[in-house]
């Protein structure tokens, strides 16, 4: 690993975490077909790299995380509380924000009897491209969607679920976890700000809890001491890239403007297929 391979992986992951163009799937093609890093020794980095983009949604939602974190502990109060009924029945939106976030989150405890069979498509990159040729369809659906009106006032712990389902099922490369829970919400009849802005709040626990495992498995594998200034530079660039392209995806999502992402996906998702069966893998 070289500091140009941390810097360009840094910036993928930034971007493609956020843009609904599948982090995972962009990572491992670069990897595959251009030789950037080796995945197989760069466990670590990849942690590095999802909590750079971690860092991002912290520091553009940070208004609404210090105010979900007080509203939390207000719902703690309220459990131990003799009036815990009608707290609980005149929730805040922020309270209502938190519950949902928690039943979203519950999906993601199916998958993990299966993580070691999903990482292991990592390195298929004709399902990868056809992971992403799905996701241009659901974006370009997306894009014709009626105008929602949900928002944490008005949204059900059902629509909460089911959006949930979507980020789980999203774990698999080449389907992107934002463009899936984003399109799944606007199903839901969520406003698109809203649908956005969930999307990233609830990939908070998600990707906490992913590092968290992985950097188990990191340590269990192995850390290169010496490529760490490296991978520090990945991370950084991650942290930036992403928290433009956060911004990037809440100006485009009020527009309906997801249709040129939609394109892109099929152009890659094709062109890793079409590679992967004229250069079969290794």
């Amino acid at each position: 690993m070289n500091i140009f391979s941390s810097i360009v992986l840094g910036a993928i992951q930034g971007v493609a975490e956020f843009l609904p163009i599948s982090s995972s799937g962009h990572l491992s093609l670069f990897q595959h077909f251009f030789g950037l890093a080796n995945p197989e020794e760069t466990l670590f980095f990849d942690v590095l790299l999802h909590l750079g983009t971690l860092i991002a949604v912290f520091i553009y939602y940070w208004r609404d995380i210090v105010e979900l974190i007080q509203e939390f502990f207000r719902l703690v109060g309220c459990v131990v509380s003799k009036k815990k009924r009608e707290q609980v029945g005149r929730l805040s939106p922020s309270g209502r924000m938190i519950l949902m976030i928690i039943v979203a989150t519950l999906p993601l405890f199916v998958i993990l009897p299966i993580k070691d069979k999903v990482e292991s498509l990592y390195g298929n990159t004709i399902f990868i491209g056809i992971a992403l040729l799905v996701t241009g369809f659901l974006l370009f659906w997306s894009d014709r969607m009626g105008r929602g009106r949900k928002t944490a006032r008005s949204a059900t712990m059902l629509d909460a679920l089911l959006v949930g389902v979507g980020q789980a099922i999203a774990v698999v490369p080449g389907l992107s976890r934002s463009g899936t829970s984003i399109s799944v919400g606007l199903m839901r009849g969520f406003r698109r700000t809203f649908a956005v802005r969930f999307s990233f709040l609830m990939s908070i626990p998600a990707v906490l809890g992913a590092n968290i495992l992985s950097i188990v498995d990191a340590v269990q594998t192995g850390i290169e001491v010496s490529e760490i200034p490296v991978y520090i530079v990945g991370t950084i660039v991650a942290a930036v890239a992403g928290y433009f392209a956060i911004r990037m995806v809440n100006n485009l999502a009020g527009r309906g403007k997801f249709g040129a992402f939609a394109y892109y996906c099929w152009g890659v998702g094709a062109a890793a297929v079409i590679t992967s069966l004229i250069i079969p893998m290794a």
